[in-house]
């Protein structure tokens, strides 16, 4: 059954504002990073990473985008496809685990976990996967007369697939294609989230 108005109202006003709470977290992490830390190179969770001082902001920062994320996919629950909904609520708890599981850190002298550190690669990438199937699932169920909505789901599939490999193939543009995957993850949930 869905929400009643006046609560999804709520629920809309609430994830964006999540969301957008998560995206100032993700913006602000590099500027509590180290000298050595670029935001062009480094990776949003090289700034979550073991034994950085300040890696707190980044790990709220999957936090909250996590939370908003679970929050949506439990409220529009009646109305997504059920691929969606799972595909979503995967990548919600992806998230949160990404923000318990930190990265190694970028530093050689910075000692780690090393389970830890394989445990955020494992849960980061189930994330991307379960991003991209669940907005491929949404691009299914959509209706002919949401011609944006699509193309917002074209955009964030192409990104999710083609900006990690081309930090890959550039590493030093890494931290730049992240968080250009990652503010189309954040306008895709927020337009989700404002239907």
């Amino acid at each position: 059954m869905p929400l009643p108005p006046s609560t999804f109202r709520f629920t809309r006003v609430g994830v964006v504002a999540l969301l957008a709470l998560s995206a100032t977290c993700v913006f602000l992490a590099p500027w509590m990073m180290p000298d050595d830390y670029s935001w062009l190179s480094n990776v949003i969770s090289e700034s979550a990473a073991q034994g950085v001082e300040g890696a707190w902001v980044a790990r709220l920062g999957f936090l909250l985008f996590g939370s908003a994320v679970l929050w949506l996919a439990l409220s529009l629950r009646s109305s997504w496809a059920r691929g969606a909904y799972w595909m979503h609520i995967a990548f919600g708890v992806f998230m949160i685990s990404t923000a318990a599981f930190s990265h190694r850190p970028w530093q050689n002298d910075v000692p780690f976990d090393a389970f830890e550190d394989f445990l955020h690669s494992v849960t980061a990438t189930a994330m991307g996967f379960a991003f991209s199937f669940g907005v491929l699932a949404r691009t299914f169920q959509r209706k002919s007369d949401e011609a944006l909505k699509r193309s917002l789901d074209v955009l964030a599939i192409i990104a999710a697939i083609f900006l990690p490999l081309l930090g890959g193939l550039e590493p030093a543009y890494a931290g730049l294609a992240q968080r250009s995957m990652f503010a189309i993850a954040y306008l895709w949930y927020g337009s989700e989230a404002w239907v």
